[in-house]
């Protein structure tokens, strides 16, 4: 939709709004995925360790989910406006360190900076998309910014590849730099002046303190089980250290006379399913691209180039699907659409689990992608499409916390699932994968029938 059509009181920007705000949000999602291809040439230029390499991935996205809910109450407290500006400001700086890095320390260092703009940058933009659409052109805009997202993380692995074999694995972090500046200057310019929809509370230091920790220490043991199993002890403490301190919030919350969030969010049906279903995307999403890119790479030996460009197909599926189901949602309403992306995704994911060859599996991910393309829009419009305009930052960090909590855990369990192919040259680990999550996405259909709300929920 054209901006010189405007509705009566609509911001004459909003939609060039939203394509800066898309293209800064899918810098952080590419950040996800576009060091995987790098990883081996970082590993050989630093020196570093295998447990170092795994802090790479794992640095930011810890620090990114930890921090989401913090990032949107701030949204809350200070104007969404300021809190995007500076958490892209903090993650273009933070880009440009991590690529001038010499050593490994100065590359986590930069890595959890990501992270910590990435928190102040994600919340705050949507809840700015959030308040600049209404009704069916909130779900149409919704439907773009989902597209960005859901193929971002594919797009990540072909500009990973791309960079990486091209001037080299600095870029992929370098890339980040003019592109946040020039964003940062047009979003200053056009940005409408948000004031604080809560003024004059206080931020809530304990429980920020809390959900952070726990969130952290909840990724963490999800990131190590991959390697070090599910039954270990470390793992067992920190699930259980996170469980203590989720308890420990809630029950804050309650008691505190500015509490970071109304607990009472995820008692809403449709922000209940919202967060179950983004998880649920973004951990099918993981496990395509990993069971993918390991396949592709240590299976067939293809490079990083054809491995980046064997994943065109998902990008360009997972956006199609997305931007189409952010048309239609108006008219079908989530229930419908989140079980057929759910069993598209099925159908993606248990072909090659019983046909395993390159051909089979650079289609049948490229269709599980177009499947978790439709979730990741249902997921939003259902989390945000009823939301008061006072809480739109706060629901904005929970629906992007269990973003980075579903790729945790679905790096972590199809690491797990898939170990024995790669530690030994078999497909048994790659079938157990594909096949394992695509029984999930079926599981999962089943509860989207019946936790998803009707047409009203997405309605705004």
């Amino acid at each position: 939709m054209s901006d010189s059509f405007a509705r009566p009181g609509a911001h004459p920007l909003r939609w060039r709004i939203l394509g800066f705000l898309g293209v800064a949000q899918l810098m952080l999602i590419l950040d996800v995925t576009v060091v995987a291809i790098a990883l081996p040439h970082i590993e050989t230029d630093l020196g570093m360790s295998r447990e170092a390499m795994t802090w790479v991935v794992s640095a930011y996205t810890l620090t990114f989910g930890g921090l989401l809910l913090l990032g949107g109450r701030l949204a809350d407290l200070a104007g969404a406006k300021r809190i995007a500006l500076a958490g892209l400001v903090v993650f273009t700086l933070a880009s440009l360190v991590t690529g001038l890095a010499g050593s490994s320390a100065v590359l986590l260092g930069g890595r959890i900076a990501q992270g910590v703009g990435a928190a102040l940058l994600s919340p705050s933009a949507l809840s700015l998309v959030v308040g600049l659409f209404e009704g069916d052109e909130r779900n149409k805009a919704l439907g773009v910014w989902s597209a960005l997202g859901g193929g971002g993380a594919a797009l990540g692995v072909l500009l990973g590849g791309l960079l990486t074999a091209g001037p080299g694995w600095p870029w992929v972090f370098w890339v980040n730099v003019p592109i946040g500046l020039v964003i940062v200057a047009a979003l200053a310019r056009m940005l409408p002046r948000t004031a604080p929809v809560v003024p004059g509370a206080r931020l809530d230091v304990l429980g920020a303190l809390l959900v952070t920790a726990s969130s952290g220490a909840l990724v963490y043991a999800l990131i190590n089980a991959g390697d070090q199993g599910w039954l270990t002890a470390t793992t067992g403490w920190l699930v259980l250290a996170a469980a203590v301190g989720y308890v420990a919030f809630v029950a804050w919350q309650r008691r505190a006379k500015a509490p970071l969030m109304d607990v009472r969010l995820l008692a809403r049906r449709p922000v209940a399913t919202g967060t179950f279903l983004i998880l649920m995307a973004t951990a099918l999403t993981v496990a395509v691209f990993f069971l993918g890119t390991f396949y592709f790479q240590q299976e067939r030996g293809f490079n990083a180039l054809v491995t980046g460009l064997l994943f065109l197909p998902v990008a360009l599926l997972t956006m199609a699907a997305a931007n189409l189901t952010g048309r239609v949602i108006g008219r079908f309403g989530a229930r419908p659409l989140a079980v057929a992306g759910l069993l598209v995704a099925a159908i993606g994911l248990v072909v090659p689990a019983l046909v395993i060859n390159a051909v089979v599996v650079a289609i049948s991910i490229a269709v599980a992608g177009a499947g978790t393309g439709v979730l990741f829009v249902v997921a939003s419009a259902t989390a945000l499409g009823q939301v008061a305009p006072h809480e739109a930052g706060i629901a904005s960090g929970i629906v992007s916390t269990f973003h980075e909590f579903g790729a945790s855990l679905g790096a972590a369990v199809v690491s797990s699932v898939a170990a024995a192919s790669l530690v030994a040259e078999t497909l048994a680990g790659f079938r157990g994968g594909f096949l394992v999550f695509a029984v999930t996405a079926a599981v999962a259909a089943i509860a989207a029938g019946a936790l998803s709300p009707g047409r009203p929920s997405v309605k705004v």
